[in-house]
């Protein structure tokens, strides 16, 4: 195994350095933690809920689960400690038609997500993070940590674990566009694109993409000179050697996008999602990255470093932005650019 473990990363995934842990989404449940409680509901033999001190009361045990977050960063051997889901869901607490496991949170948009049994039976009811109790920022006072499933599926904040006849989508499977099964050794990030290539085609000629909704449009190598594609949902879109010069993303949601090797001189990203997306090999002379949220994208290609990204000392970002990143890109940036 290589020292950075690269050998655990599924494909696509950056490792981040011990300490840094970013936190994605929402970052407060609502309501106070004094009034928590966890309820079993659906199809349980006995639906039952517990109090905050009551879980607390429980006896935990720790392990070591790793991170894998579908905007492409990875934290190895994390140490959770909680309650094993298997205590609550075990054959003879359960009605038999139950085939998956939902799990709702509570949060302003009252978002869940599903597993098949199964893999709920490997999951982890996180009551502390590395010996603390789990912050609200990163999911406290409870949540639920599926191993070996892209992050999402570990939801915050978690209030209802409901046994289910039939899979329900969640939040962002439903509404993002992510993918039901999630495995990060797969990359099962996205469905596929609902936008047609007649459809993209139009859109592209219009170059106005403005609060559209186009998760996973294949614009590649076109000319987009000029592009609007403000507050845009742009996840996973292809723009692979495409020139968008003076393109305005402000606001846009870019994640996992994918810009190699593309023209994105002067390129207005100000307040965009770039986690997770692709620059290397783009050229962002002069592009304007202020208030952009880096974590987990590419400027080097870790492989062949000698394809990276262009910047000047118009590229604007700053230090706050780049330090999440992982140490390689990190590293590229502070060489290339003036950093405030």
């Amino acid at each position: 195994m290589h020292e950075d473990g690269r050998q655990n990363l599924p494909p696509g995934q950056q490792l981040l350095r011990p300490g840094r842990w970013p936190p994605v989404g929402e970052k407060q449940p609502v309501g106070p933690f004094d009034t928590w409680t966890l309820q079993l509901r659906g199809l349980f033999n006995s639906p039952r809920s517990f109090t905050l001190e009551q879980l607390l009361s429980q006896s935990l045990v720790e392990e070591c689960i790793d991170i894998h977050c579908v905007t492409r960063w990875t934290r190895l051997g994390v140490r959770f400690s909680g309650i094993p889901l298997a205590r609550f869901i075990k054959p003879k607490d359960v009605d038999p038609r139950a085939a998956f496991v939902s799990f709702g949170a509570r949060s302003d948009r009252n978002h869940s997500s599903s597993v098949p049994l199964d893999v709920a039976r490997t999951a982890l009811i996180a009551l502390y993070a590395e010996g603390d109790p789990l912050a609200p920022k990163y999911g406290g006072p409870v949540r639920v940590i599926v191993p070996n499933r892209y992050f999402y599926k570990s939801v915050k904040w978690l209030e209802t674990i409901e046994l289910l006849e039939e899979d329900r989508l969640g939040y962002w499977e439903k509404d993002a566009g992510y993918h039901n099964r999630a495995d990060p050794w797969k990359e099962e990030r996205y469905l596929v694109s609902g936008v047609t290539k007649q459809q993209a085609n139009q859109l592209i000629a219009s170059l106005d993409f403005s609060e559209l909704d186009l998760m996973g449009i294949d614009a590649s190598g076109r000319d987009l000179s000029g592009l609007k594609a403000l507050n845009a949902l742009l996840r996973n879109a292809n723009f692979m050697k495409s020139n968008l010069t003076a393109a305005n993303f402000s606001g846009a949601n870019l994640a996992n996008a994918h810009f190699e090797d593309a023209t994105l001189r002067d390129v207005n990203f100000q307040g965009a999602d770039l986690e997770g997306a692709n620059l290397v090999g783009a050229d962002l002379r002069g592009a304007d990255l202020r208030g952009a949220s880096l974590f987990g994208a590419d400027f080097i290609s870790l492989e062949h470093p000698e394809h990276h990204a262009k910047l000047d000392a118009g590229t604007r970002l700053s230090r706050e932005q780049i330090h999440l990143l992982a140490d390689s890109q990190e590293a590229f940036l502070k060489t290339k650019t003036t950093l405030p």
